[in-house]
């Protein structure tokens, strides 16, 4: 079952529900799947990675706004971008733990022979590209700094 089928399916459900985060996260979801779609050309599918790419997208952007309206005291705000959050992060594979990535990224800094800051482009473009959907680019990053940094 595509991405925007689990999308049109849970948002029937959330209809049903009378769930408003629910809707709105959904209908959110549906309308990036909608232009990512047409812009691809004529009828495009989007691929699972790119579906994956796409979720990635959104929550970030919330992220990112709910750090904005908290260092605002929008807590209105801010428990609406939660609720979003919450409802895509449901459609993306589980996120691996900080201690989970630090093994795989101390395996690509030995296998890259990085040793020291200086190779953080080495390693980001192998790390992201092994982890693509499995953790966010912020934490990959974080994490590469201080190993690198030792």
């Amino acid at each position: 079952m595509s991405l925007e089928q689990k999308i049109m399916t849970e948002l029937k459900a959330a209809m049903l529900a009378k769930n408003e985060a629910g809707l709105r996260s959904l209908r959110a979801v549906k309308a990036a799947i909608l232009l990512a779609k047409t812009s691809e050309g004529a009828g495009g599918e989007l691929k699972e990675e790119d579906e994956i790419k796409l979720l990635q997208k959104l929550v970030k952007q919330r992220k990112d706004s709910l750090e904005i309206f908290q260092q605002q005291n929008r807590t209105d705000l801010a428990k609406k971008e939660e609720e979003e959050i919450e409802v895509i992060e449901k459609f993306l594979p589980k996120q691996m733990s900080a201690d989970e990535l630090k093994v795989i990224i101390a395996k690509i800094i030995a296998d890259t022979g990085a040793n020291s800051p200086a190779d953080m482009g080495k390693v980001m473009g192998a790390a992201t590209k092994q982890l693509a959907g499995k953790a966010d680019g912020k934490s990959i990053s974080a994490i590469v700094k201080e190993l690198l940094a030792r």
